[in-house]
Order: C-alpha cells, then sequence, then structure tokens
C-alpha cells in the first residue's frame, strides 16, 4: 500500500521486532541481573530514584515489581539499557528482527525516506538494539530516536512533538506500530499510520487503520 510520506516513525515491539524476543530473552536477562546490580550500586541515580518512587523504599522490589508489570518507569527502562548495554558488548545478546525489516529500512533510507524510532523502552535501549542485529548496524539508518521523555505513547502530544522535533509537519509522517491505541493517538496528531498485525504475535487487526503484515507491503513515496 501507498503512502505519501517522506518520514516514517516506527515503534519496536510488534512492529519490528517479535514480542518474544522482548519479553522471553530481555526482560529475563535484565531480571537475573538487577539484584547484584542494585547492591553493588546503591547510590547510582536510578536505583535512589526506584527507592524514593517506591512505597517502602525497596528499590529492588520496586524496580522487580515494576518490571513484572511492564510498567513504564524511567529509572527501570534506563536500568534495564544498562544492563542490556553490558549483554550487547558482550556478545550475550544479539537483537532479533522480523525478517521483512532490515532490507525496508535500508530501501527507504536509500530512497530518502527519513526514519526515526519511538519506543517506551529508552533510547539508549533503542540504539542497542538496532546496532546489534544480525542484519548489522542499523542505527546510522535513523534520524531520531524518541521514547517517553516526549510523552506517553498513547497521547496525541506525543506525536505533535516528535514532528516538531524532526522539523517537518505531521501529515508528512507515518508511524507504525501494532498497538491500535497508539495508533489512534499518531492520527489525532495529524500523522498518517499503519497498523503491523504480525501472525506470530497475535495481534488483532484494526478497523480504523490501514494494516500490513510486514513492512515489504509498505510503500512509501516523499
Amino acid at each position: 500500500m501507498n503512502f505519501s510520506a517522506s518520514v516514517i516513525v516506527t515503534d519496536i515491539e510488534g512492529t519490528t521486532t517479535p514480542i518474544a524476543f522482548v519479553h522471553d530473552v530481555l526482560f529475563p536477562y535484565a531480571r537475573a541481573r538487577l539484584p547484584s546490580y542494585v547492591a553493588a550500586n546503591p547510590n547510582d541515580p536510578d536505583v535512589l530514584e526506584a527507592a524514593r518512587l517506591s512505597a517502602d523504599g525497596d528499590a529492588l522490589a520496586a524496580l522487580l515489581r515494576w518490571m513484572d508489570a511492564d510498567a513504564k518507569v524511567a529509572p527501570l527502562k534506563s536500568l534495564q539499557g544498562r544492563l542490556w548495554h553490558e549483554g550487547y558488548l558482550a556478545g550475550t545478546l544479539q537483537a532479533v528482527l522480523y525478517p521483512d525489516v532490515a532490507p525496508a529500512l535500508r530501501r527507504w533510507h536509500a530512497a530518502g525516506i527519513r526514519l526515526g524510532v519511538y519506543s517506551s523502552g529508552s533510547v539508549e535501549a533503542q540504539k542497542l538494539l538496532f546496532g546489534h542485529t544480525a542484519a548489522g548496524d542499523l542505527c546510522p539508518l535513523f534520524g531520531g530516536f524518541f521514547d517517553t521523555r516526549t510523552g506517553a505513547k498513547r497521547e496525541a502530544a506525543s506525536y505533535t512533538a516528535i514532528a516538531g522535533d524532526i522539523g517537518v509537519p505531521a501529515a508528512t509522517c507515518l508511524f507504525l506500530s501494532d498497538v491500535e491505541a497508539e495508533l489512534d493517538a499518531a492520527s489525532a496528531a495529524g500523522m498518517q499510520t499503519c497498523q503491523l498485525v504480525r501472525a506470530e504475535d497475535g495481534t488483532r487487526p484494526s478497523a480504523r487503520h490501514p494494516v500490513a503484515a510486514e513492512f515489504s507491503a509498505i510503500v512509501p513515496m516523499p
């Protein structure tokens, strides 16, 4: 399907990357290492912030509780990114992408489409993921990385802010995600939208947005 877009901003989990990789590989990797990290770094700013935000001052218990709930809490996301950084650099972790993603990103970039990422994972985590894939380092393809410091993913103001940061009208941007509520927010901000419905992730197709099974079906026309 064709889109008249000069910018594509993509979600990660369920869009470029299988949900199973995030929940079955990345989350357990960080969870197993959090106790020793917190014990060794009690004065780390993120550990202190986790303690401040917790009801009982127990940073580790709060972090594990947030992780179990997949909560989008800044100190958790920052610490996860730090632990993943160690894993990627050691070669213990390698990011998994759907097979259609890297070829499409390279094709769009070569055609002059500007690319960005907007994910609830920290910017550091995003760069680690795209920098350590079986297809090589894809970070140079992207002109911008955005996380929830920009705003919540289900609020239109976040997408308005992203378009403003990129320096283009929202209408020239195409946002890709598997989550209908995120697409609703992007559309409310004036962006074009497309839902990725990956068979292996069991995503329910939206009735309000164009739907594609993979990136190869998306044809941006700047």
